[in-house]
């Protein structure tokens, strides 16, 4: 728009303000508690070269997509998040899954597994196989993959401290039948320092945990193409409070601090950045969210390329598996959450999600049950195929509103990034607190705001009828008895494997991570011995240490 149209427009905004009282409007505000204008033009848009700023879908900046006719070709990936009980338990529930349509498996770990623990630690008591399914051994592995096809089937591990032991376990398994790492697929959470900012799933020290998070870089690198060796855990922040800007910002700053490293292991940037994936928490602000996801494609492009000097194109792309945040879920009136999930799931799409692990309506309470689980999957497949979302690529590209607030959230995204790199990167950042402080005060904002009845949650501060009958929810229960089978099979592995061979791949993980190799081959050893994934992080406690907490204040 030249000059002069510029001014007829903003000369003609200017009277339709003043006849239309637009001053007196009620006042909006975005979901970081920022005005929004009543109505958003091309002055809002105006500055940038298109090609530039917007582009086309499949090419650089990649603003409007990372493909370039995105679910016209096939819809996005869709992967429920599940696993509960034993091995056996969460191999029934993933058969199921897969018969109704899921694209693969995302699996889901009991907390023990998480944090290292076997099934008859003292510290795992209560908690064996009820947030997910219990891990102990090779073993339990081989279980999970009972009849199902390992040399096609994806599978997302949602793991982050014992994620070297799972990729270990998965590849032995592999070998078992017969198939190399390189024809193994799917995708490992891997992302440490999420878990030192926010949720708290820790075992080992930062740098002991960063040397493990390489090693496994370094491994699928040279030795498994099909692999994404870690996706970067935005979810876990803004699932801490963390507003969507944060939850970006904080993602790329923990993203680049795990770049830096497998530079430094002399790998180039080329080599693995095409196989990077991120995995965000999306709420039910539409637009916004929309417009953040683009926001966050155009400046991860520019990151990767002008930061980091990456030359191929598919390392530069911004590839995120999305899913409605559990935080946006609510106890009261749990139907809602079906109309919740139904919009965010709408953003996700719309913003260009490559993947969908879409939340049941039950997850506030419980597990989700075989008939919750269908219904996420089918809001997911209804959306794909009855709405028209596959049709056009990117289509609210080229709405003033989300244009402009897809600058204004890069821009702020990026501020965000500067004042981690400010703080010496990442892992300083997080050792100092300054994450921590960050996403606590958000927190504190957005739940004072819903207090105050500033952000309205319907059934929740708004239009809330206490007359309203809860329905009669059929629940997941948890199996108590499951946790006895599971200890069961640990004792039974543990009496029957070579208690000499188990030692010794133990001693060898020891010498090992005293000397800096990488681990990745040492610990398909260790499982394939069936020492247990407690035996082996105690193993590599003796030599990186325990994380201590800083104090925030």
């Amino acid at each position: 728009m030249n000059s002069e149209k510029q001014q007829r427009l903003r000369q003609a905004l200017e009277h339709w303000e003043q006849d239309c009282h637009i001053q007196d409007m009620p006042p909006a505000k975005d979901d970081l508690g920022e005005p929004l204008k009543v109505v958003y033009t091309p002055l809002d848009t105006a500055g940038g070269d298109y090609l530039e700023r917007i582009g086309l879908p499949g090419q650089y900046p990649f603003t409007r997509g990372v493909y370039p006719a995105m679910y016209r070709v096939r819809p996005w990936a869709m992967r429920l998040y599940s696993g509960f009980g034993t091995a056996e338990d969460t191999n029934r529930r993933w058969k199921f899954l897969l018969e109704q349509g899921n694209h693969g498996v995302a699996c889901a770990f009991d907390l023990p597994t998480q944090m290292g623990l076997d099934s008859d630690d003292p510290l795992a008591e209560d908690e064996v196989g009820r947030l997910g399914v219990s891990i102990d051994t090779l073993a339990d592995m081989e279980l999970l993959y009972d009849q199902l096809p390992l040399e096609s089937l994806i599978t997302s591990f949602n793991i982050n401290a014992p994620a070297a032991v799972i990729l270990a376990m998965y590849v032995a398994v592999g070998r078992k039948r017969g198939l190399e790492p390189a024809q193994l697929g799917g995708t490992l959470s891997n992302d440490m320092l999420c878990e030192f900012v926010s949720r708290g799933m820790w075992v080992l020290g930062v740098e002991g945990a960063l040397k493990l998070t390489i090693d496994i870089v370094e491994y699928c690198t040279r030795h498994m193409p099909k692999f994404y060796p870690f996706n970067i855990r935005g979810i876990i922040m803004r699932e801490a409070g963390a507003s969507m800007v944060q939850e970006a910002g904080f993602a790329f700053a923990n993203a680049l601090g795990y770049i830096e490293k497998a530079l430094e292991r002399g790998l180039s940037v080329d080599q693995f950045a095409p196989r990077i994936s991120f995995f965000f928490s999306t709420g039910t602000q539409i637009f916004e969210e929309v417009a953040r996801y683009r926001a966050a494609r155009r400046l991860w492009a520019r990151l990767m390329k002008e930061r980091l000097g990456a030359v191929k194109p598919a390392s530069m792309l911004f590839r995120f598996t999305g899913t409605v945040g559990g935080s946006f879920y609510r106890a009261q009136e749990p139907m809602n959450n079906l109309i919740r999930g139904a919009y965010g799931l709408l953003a996700n799409i719309l913003g260009g999600a490559q993947g969908m692990l879409h939340p049941a309506m039950d997850e506030p309470f419980a597990i989700p049950t075989e008939e919750t689980a269908r219904l996420a999957l089918r809001t997911q497949q209804i959306c794909a195929y009855e709405t028209g979302v596959c049709k056009t690529v990117d289509p609210l590209g080229g709405s003033y509103f989300v244009e402009a607030l897809t600058d204004k959230l890069e821009n702020e995204i990026e501020g965000v990034l500067h004042e981690v790199d400010s703080q010496g990167g990442a892992a300083r950042a997080i050792e100092s607190g300054y994450m921590q402080r960050a996403i606590a005060a958000e927190a504190y904002r957005t739940a004072q705001e819903e207090k105050d009845g500033g952000r309205v949650v319907v059934g929740v501060n708004k239009f809330v009828d206490p007359n309203i009958e809860r329905p009669k929810l059929q629940v997941h229960r948890h199996d108590p008895a499951a946790a006895q089978r599971q200890v069961e099979r640990l004792e039974a592995v543990r009496a029957q494997r070579d208690v000499d061979g188990v030692q010794k791949s133990l001693d060898r993980l020891r010498r090992g991570a005293e000397a800096g190799e990488n681990l990745i081959p040492i610990l398909v050893e260790a499982v394939s011995a069936y020492a247990t994934l407690g035996e082996i992080m105690n193993a590599l406690r003796d030599i990186y240490g325990a994380y201590q907490e800083p104090v925030v204040i």
